[in-house]
């Protein structure tokens, strides 16, 4: 049987979901694999690991910052980035959204990778180099406006590793069933028994109308803090989901 999760090497400019958007590529145009849905998003125009699955449990674990499992990207900036730029990084970027937590930053030689299309724009002039970033947030845009913010403008991103798992032997476009490791079992298996607790607790918490009779007319009973309201006609209305 299929495992619950799928790895896949997400080209340039491919959007991180399965429903069309004017004429841009989709997940739909290199995966074929019904009720699986991404775990987190990778932006259009970064490349790289894109994880997915149909277990809901698994996909929070995946996505939520809170559980703090690692990304690391291959970052491509313009110019050669400085010592000074990378212990920066290390210790965390003001952002307008605030301080980026502390992440891993080195100075990496260029990778043996697939040819992106379009090829980055080519200045003569201007050097480029290679570093590896690993993160455990998930801010907007986050990497692109880390390296921005210490003088060196991303111009490709690669999201190389997410936890244990990686891009070794996935080609672009291609993706693959994988088995979870055993940290993530017991991350779902823990997640699914707090739910479970906090579900019985709320349960047991909620009083039981069962073999109960209302207090009649105006009278409130001792502890009910707040009278009965009169039926409403109007239909209750449903917030939009967004």
């Amino acid at each position: 049987m299929p495992s619950n999760l799928i790895l896949f090497n997400k080209p340039f400019r491919v959007l991180s979901q399965f429903s069309a958007e004017g004429d841009k590529s989709t997940l739909a145009d290199f995966i074929d694999a019904p009720e699986f849905y991404p775990a987190g998003r990778l932006d259009f125009d970064s490349e790289g690991l894109l994880l997915l699955t149909n277990q809901g449990a698994l996909q929070h674990i995946i996505a939520s910052p809170d559980f703090k499992m690692p990304k690391t990207y291959w970052v491509q900036v313009e110019g050669d980035i400085s010592d000074s730029a990378l212990e920066k990084l290390r210790q965390g970027v003001e952002l307008k959204d605030g301080l980026t937590k502390p992440a891993k930053a080195e100075r990496m030689a260029e990778p043996d990778i697939w040819e992106r299309s379009p090829p980055v724009r080519y200045r003569e002039a201007i050097p480029t180099s290679w570093l590896s970033l690993q993160i455990r947030e998930g801010k907007n845009r986050q990497v692109r406006r880390m390296t921005a913010a210490v003088g060196f403008p991303t111009l490709r991103l690669i999201r190389y590793a997410i936890g244990r798992y990686t891009l070794e032997n996935t080609e672009i476009g291609q993706w693959k069933h994988i088995e979870p490791t055993d940290i993530l079992l017991k991350e779902v298996t823990q997640f699914e028994e707090q739910r479970k607790r906090k579900t019985a607790t709320s349960n047991r918490r909620r009083p039981s109308e069962k073999g109960h009779s209302r207090p009649q007319g105006n009278k409130i009973s001792h502890g009910e803090g707040v009278a009965r309201r009169k039926p409403s006609s109007k239909p209750a209305s449903r917030s939009r989901r967004k």
